[in-house]
């Protein structure tokens, strides 16, 4: 297994997304609140009932995290700060043909314009630049779709590497996708067409786009191999319909009882 759970999970049923980063969860006969660790806004994902997972971390203002959920029958991850530091360990235990000769693996690494990198990898020929953003979304056609929202920290990431492999600097973009089921990836024209056509860019002037899946379960997390990424374009209309039908499991509720994050239309 490529990452376990610290300490057991925790069954519960959700209840609200509340004010984007807490979530409140029926634990047995307690109601508590958990961190949300994802910013955008789990289209789909806000299930009011459904099973989900946490951990805890006692003596912290919130010490529960909502780690895990069950959506349609399968197990998703919620947690967008675990992608990083699985795929350390992808890099680590050399999982990925291209990049499995790395001598070394260096996280979080300043370049250009002030950007931030998630790894910088250290090879014989040279510096390999790494940047991981995390796919939840997948839609009936089995393709995962990044990202559910509009991300201008994305498309700048995208944009910062594509001036580094215009200089001829070797970089790569990672998508995780924390579920078994996706076929193949596609950048959103729907959700960012600012950020679909950067990575069009991107790919065309040299970036590497490459997709894994990572398996979550009870135990913890495995390595589920990669899948292609398509960044030629994707059905507009269609993903507006998809998307339609998940609006109203999608967003978090603001203290005002009115909703954030939904009617992308």
């Amino acid at each position: 297994m490529l990452w376990k759970w610290p300490t057991p999970l925790h069954e519960g049923r959700l209840v609200r997304r509340y004010e984007r980063f807490i979530a409140e969860v029926q634990l047995g006969r307690t109601l508590v609140r958990a961190h949300c660790v994802n910013p955008g806004r789990m289209e789909g994902m806000v299930v009011p009932g459904a099973r989900v997972w946490l951990s805890e971390a006692p003596g912290r203002h919130l010490p529960w995290t909502w780690e895990l959920m069950e959506f349609e029958g399968r197990l998703i991850g919620a947690n967008t700060s675990l992608p990083n530091k699985l795929v350390g360990e992808v890099l680590r235990q050399g999982l990925l043909p291209g990049l499995h000769d790395a001598t070394a693996v260096h996280a979080e690494r300043v370049f250009g314009r002030g950007h931030r990198v998630d790894f910088l990898l250290q090879h014989a020929r040279g510096d390999h630049y790494v940047e991981v953003k995390n796919c939840h979304l997948v839609y009936p056609d089995g393709c995962g779709y990044f990202p559910d929202s509009v991300s201008e920290r994305a498309t700048g990431h995208v944009e910062a590497l594509t001036r580094l492999v215009k200089k001829g600097i070797p970089a790569t973009v990672i998508f995780t996708l924390l579920r078994d089921d996706p076929i193949l990836l596609r950048p959103s024209a729907f959700h960012d067409p600012r950020f679909a056509a950067a990575m069009r860019r991107a790919v065309k002037a040299g970036l590497t786009a490459r997709a894994i899946r990572l398996l979550p379960s009870i135990e913890g997390i495995d390595f589920g191999g990669e899948v292609r990424v398509d960044v030629s374009g994707s059905d507009v209309k269609q993903s507006k319909l998809w998307s339609a039908h998940y609006d109203l499991t999608s967003g978090w509720e603001r203290k005002d009882g009115k909703f954030a994050g939904r009617a992308l239309r």
